[in-house]
């Protein structure tokens, strides 16, 4: 019996839209829980890009309503011995390769519990070995979707991956992370977050170390503190610390690049 839902589960994955991975994934969806509201986050992630995946999702996701449903499929190591998992947040769940594509939104709201998928009865019948999309992650959203409850799924576990780029070494006097990702701008987002950060002084000036510049930034609250073509350092909208150039492009200026090591002399 097909239960009849209005819940919501969103889409992120790095297929494109050429071909017919996402609507197979939408069609299983719907089979299951015809009643779903889909929404695609984003398609456009660059081939095995699990960081951007990363970034994509964790930005989008504290948007959407209470436990919505977000299914991120970045895959790289498809058909290994990588976990498939369903994460239960405060905020909502996360479903998807156990590979660090979900741990950057797991990180931003408090987890609850994560589970294994393993119950085959809530895969479809035939699971290839090449797109679990399909075959694990749609059947098992749209199960949640329908009510299932989570220890249906598989048994609980308490870890999950965390790839270097959602971790940030707190040393003395200096914060080391990476270079999340370069948006259409230039700005340069890094993993730091407003709460690795703690409280900031306005015009406080950090020194910020890449592979081939070191800088002595400003920290402002707007563009408008800074002139025209002037770096400057600012918590962007999602919540983590950019270097930015006023009307500029600070990637290429500071020759910086998605994965880059980056130093906050605090």
């Amino acid at each position: 019996m097909v239960v009849m839902t209005n819940r919501i589960i969103t889409l992120t994955t790095d297929f494109g839209l050429r071909d017919p991975y996402v609507a197979e994934m939408k069609a299983v969806i719907l089979a299951i829980s015809p009643k779903t509201t889909i929404i695609d986050i984003s398609h456009g992630i660059e081939k095995y890009n699990i960081r951007t995946g990363a970034f994509v999702l964790a930005s989008a996701f504290q948007y959407f309503p209470k436990d919505a449903i977000h299914v991120a499929v970045v895959d790289p190591e498809v058909g290994t011995k990588r976990r498939p998992i369903i994460i239960e947040t405060e905020k909502g769940f996360l479903i998807g390769p156990d590979n660090g594509v979900l741990a950057l939104a797991a990180n931003k709201q408090n987890i609850r519990q994560i589970r294994e998928i393993t119950n085959q009865k809530l895969m479809l019948p035939k699971v290839s070995s090449t797109f679990h999309g399909r075959d694990i992650f749609a059947p098992a959203a749209a199960h949640l979707a329908n009510e299932m409850p989570l220890e249906k799924f598989g048994p609980k576990i308490s870890k999950i991956v965390k790839s270097q780029f959602a971790k940030v070494a707190k040393k003395k006097k200096k914060l080391e992370g990476e270079v999340l990702h370069v948006d259409d701008f230039g700005n340069i987002i890094t993993n730091f977050s407003k709460k690795d950060l703690g409280r900031l002084r306005i015009k406080r000036i950090f020194d910020i170390q890449f592979k081939e510049a070191t800088l002595k930034l400003k920290f402002c609250k707007s563009y408008a503190e800074t002139k025209k073509q002037e770096p400057l350092t600012i918590i962007g909208s999602h919540d983590f610390l950019e270097i930015s150039i006023n009307q500029g492009n600070a990637a290429k200026t500071f020759k910086v690049r998605d994965g880059d090591k980056v130093t906050l002399y605090l």
